[in-house]
């Protein structure tokens, strides 16, 4: 292949690969298969170590040294969560979160939920909190909704009913989000926040680098 101008210029806008480069969603996906094909290659016990799957009662008798926990409800933002000291990762996958009930070590550790902004989003942050009442939400506020306004997307049917464990501010944009305030059946999943915001976030919050 030659590699003249006429050439990558003409691949630039046609081909697969430098169209997803050129998309908004391009480091989200290249850290994925980073972690999915690059680091198991590099780091297979420490892969083992790290990404694995419980039932409830091994879940439950876990008891990692960690202080903080995660908890996401997308499978690609759990796969390219980064690596955080003395903290540990949970795909959440909607509203179960029964396996989580006997995990007692849970109540020692700070937990963070993220999940899609829009009213389940805040629905299952409230069912968590029935649970575990310190969670913090994490990335689920109003800055971050109004950041990704061209990603918005529609959410098909809405939960209404009330939501009493939320705070202040989770509540007004809840409010906002059931009674169709900004835009009718408003949703920003959070697969489709940026890569950038979503680390500067972490950054904000903890003590990562």
């Amino acid at each position: 292949m030659n590699f003249d101008f006429a050439t990558l210029d003409a691949l630039r806008l046609s081909h697969p690969a430098w169209r997803l480069l050129r998309s908004d969603h391009a480091p989200l996906i290249a850290s994925f298969l980073q972690r999915v094909f690059i680091v198991p290659n590099v780091r297979v016990m420490a892969a083992i170590g790290q990404d694995i799957a419980l039932d409830a009662a091994s879940f439950a008798s876990l008891n990692p040294k960690v202080s903080r926990v995660f908890i996401t409800e997308n499978e690609i933002n759990f796969l390219v969560f980064p690596l955080i000291k003395d903290s540990l990762v949970i795909f959440g996958a909607g509203y179960g979160f029964e396996m989580l009930r006997q995990a007692q070590w849970l109540s020692r550790c700070q937990i963070y939920y993220w999940g899609d902004i829009d009213t389940h989003g805040f629905a299952i942050l409230d069912q968590l909190r029935n649970q575990f009442s310190h969670t913090e939400s994490f990335l689920m506020d109003k800055a971050t909704l109004l950041k990704f306004e061209p990603l918005w997307d529609v959410e098909e049917q809405q939960t209404l009913r009330d939501l009493p464990r939320l705070t202040l501010d989770e509540l007004a944009l809840y409010n906002e989000l059931r009674d169709n305030r900004i835009r009718k059946n408003l949703r920003l999943e959070q697969e489709r926040i940026g890569f950038t915001w979503f680390e500067t976030a972490l950054k904000r919050h903890l003590d990562y680098q």
